[in-house]
């Protein structure tokens, strides 16, 4: 292994924020003794899990929104397959790879322990800032502030830069440290560790400039700086790709839209050996299978979860197999920030093929672009409800009863982020896309319509 710029002892600094010299006067983050026998990873996991906006993300979309049918994937869902998934390679990396990897380390350096809880809880915390809808909500969100602004955090609306403020700033209602995590989960977490002005080589930025200070922090803790993804960063981007590719083919076979044939023949049209190994293996189990006497529906099923099983390990070994022969240009950041570990392992073409596949049969189906129409319906009024009685705290008192009201439904702790700032325009947006991407699909229908019957009722009696 050769001598790298980034050394492992600060890349996994379980350091808090209010742990910082400089924020020494907010007290401790665990005044009450609750991290007896657990690793400082290992309690980012758990502050993350038992966080209410993880909850919510069971009534987030992945591609089909407000589906009847449990077993379809929502953000929860792919939430914890992508913190298994990454868990799973950091155990692999440490049991099978450690001299490699991590070379000589502090004998108080755990990384058995350590690598795999870190990527755990950054793979379960990976999507929180997204919004009702999915890539829709994103979208839509952009759309509507490109209609007030100019400014990129806001025109180009994210859920990687919301998760990294939702962590850091909001999910907190005492103080601005959100769940003060330990800089090395937010590291991990910056898959983009770009500001909106200088992307450099990202195809995205993912810190909004009100978190520019938390970022520098987070970076001068764990010896990294602007423009330097952490290592363990491309493990997460893989687990991320790994899980919704084979998890959206999945559902589009449990959703009717295409079959367990319609996928293998797919796959069919790329030679490479692991899709190819993929392929073979699968259709061997459901040869096995087809004996015994299922319907139609439970074979597609069945068939598709034995697929899952050969294509996830397939994925997992490459992408774990890439990490390992790239570390020393990883550590030394010599890598482009393009670098993806699917896209330069044996299993790029089989993750490609199934993208193509979910995007064609899933994304691009008439019913799920016909509710994107209506779910973009829903948030560009949402949001222009809220935005009236946010503005109107330009001058700090609420001039209309639906204001009023429209406000008072807006979190305790938001409002307190935005009222003790300078209520300028980009304050206003924030708290607005604080409020909409915080929802839910349900809440978000339900407090549209309700606030759609006030503020119509109220312009009838006008």
């Amino acid at each position: 292994m050769t001598t790298s710029s980034l050394s492992w002892a600060e890349l996994l600094s379980p350091t808090r924020r209010k742990d910082i010299p400089r924020h020494s006067s907010e007290g401790r983050a665990d005044p009450v003794g609750t991290g007896v026998d657990r690793s400082e990873a290992e309690r980012d996991y758990d502050r993350i899990l038992y966080a209410t906006p993880t909850r919510r993300l069971a009534d987030k979309t992945q591609i089909f929104p407000l589906d009847q049918n449990d077993s379809i994937s929502t953000r929860l869902t792919h939430s914890h397959e992508v913190s298994n998934l990454a868990r799973s390679i950091g155990a692999r990396i440490v049991h099978d790879h450690k001299h490699d990897v991590f070379g000589n380390l502090p004998n108080d350096l755990c990384v058995e322990r350590t690598v795999p809880a870190l990527l755990a809880a950054a793979g379960l915390a990976h999507d929180l800032g997204t919004p009702p809808f999915g890539h829709q909500g994103e979208e839509t969100i952009a759309q509507w502030c490109r209609q007030r602004t100019d400014l990129p955090d806001f025109t180009e609306f994210d859920g990687n830069c919301q998760t990294f403020r939702l962590l850091t700033r909001l999910q907190n209602a005492k103080d601005d440290f959100g769940l003060d995590l330990t800089c090395a989960t937010l590291a991990v977490l910056l898959k983009y560790p770009v500001f909106s002005n200088d992307r450099m080589a990202f195809k995205k930025f993912g810190i909004f400039e009100s978190e520019r200070n938390v970022a520098n922090e987070v970076w001068r803790e764990t010896g990294l700086c602007e423009g330097m993804r952490h290592p363990l960063a491309y493990i997460l981007e893989a687990c991320d790709d790994i899980a919704y590719s084979v998890a959206d083919a999945e559902d589009i076979v449990k959703k009717g839209f295409a079959s367990f044939n319609d996928l293998m023949d797919a796959l069919a049209s790329d030679p490479s050996p692991k899709t190819t190994n993929v392929r073979d293996r699968s259709m061997c189990k459901n040869r096995e299978i087809c004996s015994e006497n299922l319907n139609p529906q439970e074979l597609n099923e069945l068939s598709m979860q034995m697929f899952r099983v050969i294509a996830i390990s397939e994925m997992v070994s490459s992408a774990t197999d890439t990490f390992v022969s790239h570390i020393d240009s990883i550590l030394c950041g010599d890598s482009c920030n393009r670098f993806e570990l699917i896209a330069n392992s044996e299993a790029t073409d089989l993750c490609r093929k199934l993208k193509y596949f979910g995007k064609q049969n899933g994304i691009n189906h008439p019913d799920v672009r016909q509710f994107g129409v209506r779910a973009h319906n829903y948030m560009m009024q949402t949001a222009d409800y809220i935005w009236s009685s946010i503005d109107e705290q330009g001058t700090g008192e609420l001039s209309t009863p639906f204001g009023n009201y429209a406000y008072s439904r807006i979190p305790e702790n938001n409002r307190r982020i935005f009222e003790s700032g300078d209520r300028s325009c980009a304050d206003k947006l924030h708290l607005l896309c604080d409020v909409v991407s915080g929802m839910t699909n349900r809440y978000l229908i339900s407090l549209h319509d309700k606030l759609k019957s006030l503020h119509d009722g109220s312009s009838c009696h006008d």
